[in-house]
């Protein structure tokens, strides 16, 4: 049996991580500590790979015992998008039993000190590191992503997001000393002396409500923050994607018992069928701060209703990408072909409306019109999907029946340039998997604006005509202002155009790609240096990760005497 681990053994282990992470942060230069490619993990290439798949086999069927005070209950019923019933159970928590002994172990933990919470963090993180292919077989069960997207998001990007708020949030904690001594002359009289003690303190239990589309990726960031600024951790997955989280509270638990701290300073609160605790927990008195991705209406529920605690909210948006002109058309087409198909559309980051001239578009190519551009975006978008292995491969399943009925629903709304196609899954018959529709829209008319206008999450896409490149960059700026935008994309060789949608986006709060035409997409963001939303307009109120991600999750406490 192994020997738990010393705080100075953890340090020796894992400040060199911390000390790249907080370097990496600085510089907003490619770094990651967790490889992006499954034969990483291990010595046996595809043996280890089959180990993943049989560790995720041995959890479908059983009970996950986390060891929580107040289990008044088993529960679960996941299925997964690929039609895999999970069948994993989980503990239901009595919350008057299990929040106050989650508060029980803070003040230990507080009083560890930034440092050693930053040393128990990555240790977990580690663990969760060691499991990475049966984390991904968790994600992809749970979400619909594809294997690959699963392994990479649910796995090393979601860790890195998570190295990443541990690192801000160390770094904000230690931007104060802890003591200080501090005199004051006073002339002819004995100077003021007085020594000062500085101390982070935590703001109580925080509220990590999951998301079914991105369980990890976008769980780890609010649970890291969190943890790391000394306050206890309550997970509450959405109900279709529990195991991710559950196995994530599990590896939580032994880390922090093999470290001497209390196990209950991180638990789970999964639900009933149709409990929807979310909004009871959100809203107690002991919930002092709460992290939230997914619909609008429930984040600005959260935002006017959870006034007990600080809110983060990363809700929805209408992306928009705008498309004045073109110097390499083909590696335009191409890159916005894989960001319609990716995941099937089902990202916050995905574009939806296409802005478009009417009058057509310059190009390496010549001359494009509206109604070409569309066409060759359409067969773009064939052309990547044609062999359906492949598209099962890109697109993933469905995660739910709602995205598929807006996918049905959007061929009414307007000319379809590209039709949806269902498509058969080689290894999973059951999975919805479906091919993106592209619809045409006329910006000037009012009925057309009430789609666009609309988050339409999902593998839909409206191409936008507008009357003019202007007319796109003011429709850009009324559609960031009023709907938000996690993304925004444009295409143009003219630098006065350029220089207009920067400063639309500078001004209305929004990330801007521009000319992406190769192996980078607009809906992806690398930890450590790109900002996931920027918390300055509708579509979040925070920004994964930054320095307000995490500041407010603590304050500094001063206790002063004499000296």
């Amino acid at each position: 049996m192994a020997a738990e681990p010393t705080a100075q053994q953890l340090t020796a282990q894992h400040r060199p991580t911390l000390d790249r992470a907080l370097e990496a942060i600085r510089t907003r230069a490619y770094w990651s500590p967790h490889p992006e490619h499954p034969k990483a993990y291990g010595e046996n290439g595809s043996l280890d790979l089959a180990a993943g798949k049989a560790a995720f086999d041995a959890l479908l069927g059983t009970r996950l015992d986390l060891g929580q005070p107040g289990t008044d209950d088993w529960v679960g019923g996941e299925t997964s998008p690929y039609g895999v019933e999970l069948g994993v159970s989980y503990t239901h928590a009595d919350l008057d039993v299990l929040l106050p002994a989650m508060r029980a172990g803070m003040r230990a933990w507080r009083d560890a000190g930034a440092e050693t919470r930053a040393m128990v963090c990555l240790e977990i993180l580690k663990r969760i590191s060691d499991r990475t292919l049966e984390f991904a077989h968790a994600v992809m069960h749970t979400s619909g992503q594809a294997f690959m997207m699963a392994f990479q998001a649910g796995g090393p990007h979601a860790q890195d997001r998570g190295l990443e708020a541990v690192a801000y949030a160390y770094a904000e904690q230690v931007r104060t000393p802890d003591t200080a001594e501090w005199t004051k002359p006073q002339g002819k009289r004995d100077p003021l002396a007085l020594t000062k003690r500085f101390t982070p303190v935590p703001r109580g239990i925080g509220l990590v409500v999951g998301c079914n589309t991105f369980p990890t990726w976008n769980g780890y960031p609010g649970l890291f923050a969190s943890l790391a600024t000394g306050n206890a951790v309550l997970v509450k997955p959405h109900p279709r994607a529990v195991l991710p989280l559950a196995l994530t509270v599990q590896v939580a638990r032994q880390v922090l018992a093999e470290a001497g701290f209390d196990p209950n300073l991180v638990a789970l609160a999964a639900e009933r069928p149709g409990e929807g605790i979310a909004k009871a927990l959100a809203t107690r008195s002991e919930i002092r701060i709460v992290d939230y991705t997914g619909s609008t209406e429930f984040g600005d529920w959260l935002e006017a209703n959870a006034r007990q605690a600080q809110v983060y909210t990363e809700k929805a948006g209408v992306n928009t990408v705008v498309v004045e002109s073109a110097g390499d058309y083909k590696g335009m087409l191409a890159n916005l072909a894989f960001s319609l198909s990716l995941y099937s559309g089902q990202m916050c980051t995905t574009p939806q409306n296409l802005l478009i001239p009417r009058d057509g578009i310059t190009t390496d190519q010549g001359p494009k019109s509206f109604d070409e551009v569309v066409a060759d975006l359409a067969q773009a978008v064939d052309g990547l999907l044609g062999d359906d292995t492949r598209a099962a491969g890109l697109l993933g399943a469905l995660v739910n029946p709602g995205v598929k009925d807006r996918l049905e629903a959007a061929g009414g709304l307007g000319e379809v340039a590209l039709a949806s196609r269902a498509i058969t899954h080689p290894e999973f018959p059951d999975a919805v998997v479906r091919t993106p529709v592209i619809v045409k829209l006329d910006g000037a008319k009012p009925d057309a604006e009430a789609a666009y206008m609309s988050e339409c999450f999902g593998p839909v896409s409206f191409a936008v005509a507008v009357d003019s490149a202007t007319d796109a960059a003011e429709l850009l700026r009324r559609t960031v202002r009023e709907k938000g935008a996690m993304t925004v994309g444009a295409y143009t060789t003219s630098p006065e155009f350029e220089e207009q949608v920067r400063e639309v986006c500078l001004e209305e709060a929004a990330q801007l790609s521009l000319n992406l035409t190769g192996g980078v997409y607009v809906n992806q963001t690398a930890a450590f240096s790109d900002f996931h939303g920027s918390g300055g307009n509708p579509a979040a109120n925070a920004a994964l990760t930054d320095a307000a991600f995490v500041a407010n999750r603590f304050r500094v406490v001063e206790v002063r005497q004499e000296a």
